[in-house]
């Protein structure tokens, strides 16, 4: 085995540089780091429901992601509940959600739905069904990849059908409800 000791490489003609060939593998040496390459996963985001708030039933709602983890890029709005791809990022990206609903009162839970909605409609969902033995809290999650461009947005909404009284989104505490997402490295 050689060893090649240089501080700087450079491309002879052009401005490509290979390194290895097909079939190779390429390792860093112990305690080495990379960078400028392999990319990163952002932007990204992370959303809580910080206040308990009540849902419609029987109709699609908007959930209410009123606080914030973290947003590298400044993408999620805390005030219209939504994540919007900035200028430039356009991609795919994963999205993660998830929430309790809870029956109020003496009411019962039938059903529940959860869903990404894309620049203002259904994008993709997951439901839930308690017809026969009616629940008084109900957990749902739901993750997803889509494929966005600069300016696309996407939020989360939520589904519920309760027998008798008004359901509603609980802020027990953050670990309760959460929205998050990032851009994948393609």
């Amino acid at each position: 085995m050689s060893t090649l000791e240089v501080n700087t490489i450079n491309p002879q003609s052009g401005t490509t540089i290979t390194i290895g060939g097909s079939g190779d593998t390429v390792t860093l040496g112990s305690g080495a780091t990379q960078s400028g390459f392999g990319g990163t996963n952002t932007p990204n985001f992370s959303a809580t429901v910080g206040t308990s708030h009540n849902l419609t039933s029987s109709s699609w709602t908007k959930v209410q992601f009123d606080t914030e983890n973290f947003d590298t890029n400044n993408a999620f709005d805390t005030s219209t509940y939504r994540f919007t791809v900035p200028s430039g990022q356009g991609g795919k990206y994963q999205f993660n959600g998830h929430f309790i609903v809870s029956a109020i009162g003496a009411s019962e839970l039938d059903e529940s739905g959860i869903a990404f909605y894309l620049n203002g409609s259904l994008n993709s969902n997951h439901y839930s069904y308690f017809a026969n033995n009616p629940i008084t809290y109900i957990g749902q999650s739901l993750s997803s990849v889509i494929d966005l461009s600069a300016g696309d947005y996407v939020e989360l909404y939520a589904y519920v059908v309760d027998l008798s009284g008004t359901p509603q989104i609980n802020a027990f505490s953050a670990d309760n409800s959460g929205f998050s997402g990032y851009k994948i490295i393609e």
